[in-house]
């Protein structure tokens, strides 16, 4: 079931109650995505594969919760929580959805990727063109949407927001292959192609709710390094994590060229006779990636980098991270929901997938 998380019996009701709020965004997605085009129509369904936990329209809902006055008082007395989201809060639900379903869509592309959610990608089963203009309708879809919800701010937001990851794309293929790319580089492209649009999320959903700016702001930081720690923990499974079990497309980033935060350590730490070393290993990986030489080098990339510490510094950033973004949640008032937030939060830590 989409959105389920294995929570404390004291935080099932708000896991009922977001379940029954997402079937309201998943039904919203697919009435935008209507055609009575036949292969556009197929391409849309086979693109609900794609949906995972549904992580960015769940904080739509969890923060529009949090803001709202009535929460606690209807939580405490077995109330039905759902009737406090609006329709907008579901329409924006499901346009946050669109855009990341849309960069998911466009990043197989860039990464050549051909699994994605233990399906075919979409440019592996139609080509990149079909994969491309897939990718324009979602966020087409997003911004026809979006321009029917009442709030002209929360529009204005998700185009900014879009703009954001876009620069952070191209922030990205800029560094391709760039083996001094650093830190603070690395940090930047992540929070702008991840932690925009889920930052976005939490913003939106507290906005709908009536919250003042400083909670919208607050909730805005918390969900911009929410992401920058799901990114980080992405980078490490796409690194050493099973394609089986993970459900798409793992190693791409060496392949592309993309180093992430492991690699970035290990080349900052290593003496020159390691450094060369690893330096022949991932060009190896970026000549070879389809044959066993880039398996070898990938795992002796592994091997070296845990001998490093890189593998536990990564994770170890992710858990700052974390804390920094439950400490933005100090605005709230101590809840049940702001529970479930910080508990989501931990989440993205301890996943597998």
């Amino acid at each position: 079931m989409r959105g389920v998380l294995e929570v404390p019996e004291s935080l099932l009701p708000i896991n009922e109650a977001i379940l029954a709020g997402l079937e309201r965004v998943e039904a919203c997605f697919d009435r935008q995505l209507e055609t009575d085009i036949p292969p556009v129509a197929d391409l849309c369904r086979h693109i609900e594969r794609y949906r995972g936990k549904m992580l960015r329209p769940t904080l739509v809902l969890l923060t529009g919760l949090a803001a709202h006055p009535e929460a606690s008082e209807r939580l405490a007395s077995g109330a039905d929580l759902g009737t406090l989201w609006t329709d907008e809060h579901i329409g924006l639900g499901a346009v946050v959805e669109m855009v990341h379903m849309a960069t998911l869509v466009h990043d197989d592309v860039l990464d050549d990727a051909e699994i994605r959610r233990r399906g075919q990608t979409v440019n592996a089963l139609r080509g990149n063109e079909a994969a491309v203009i897939l990718g324009d309708y979602l966020l087409a879809a997003a911004y026809h949407l979006c321009s029917a919800v009442e709030s002209r701010e929360a529009a204005l937001a998700v185009g900014d927001t879009a703009m954001t990851m876009a620069s952070g794309e191209l922030l990205q293929l800029h560094h391709r292959e760039d083996l001094s790319l650093d830190e603070p580089t690395y940090y930047e492209i992540v929070d702008r192609k991840t932690g925009a649009l889920i930052g976005l999320s939490c913003s939106l959903g507290a906005a709908a709710s009536g919250a003042d700016d400083a909670t919208v702001d607050a909730l805005k930081r918390f969900g911009r390094d929410m992401g920058i720690a799901f990114q980080i923990k992405d980078d490490l499974l796409d690194l050493m994590g099973e394609e089986t079990v993970i459900g798409k497309s793992v190693r791409r980033d060496l392949a592309k060229g993309k180093l992430t935060l492991p690699l970035i350590h290990a080349l900052g730490e290593a003496s020159p006779e390691i450094r060369g070393r690893l330096l022949r290993e991932v060009k190896t990986l970026a000549e070879h990636h389809e044959t066993p030489a880039a398996g070898a080098a990938v795992d002796q990339l592994v091997a070296t980098m845990r001998d490093l510490g890189s593998i536990d510094y990564a994770r170890a950033c992710a858990e700052k991270i974390v804390d920094r973004a439950k400490a933005s949640l100090s605005v709230l008032p101590e809840s049940p929901v702001r529970d479930f937030i910080e508990f989501s939060a931990d989440a993205v830590i301890d996943r597998r997938f």
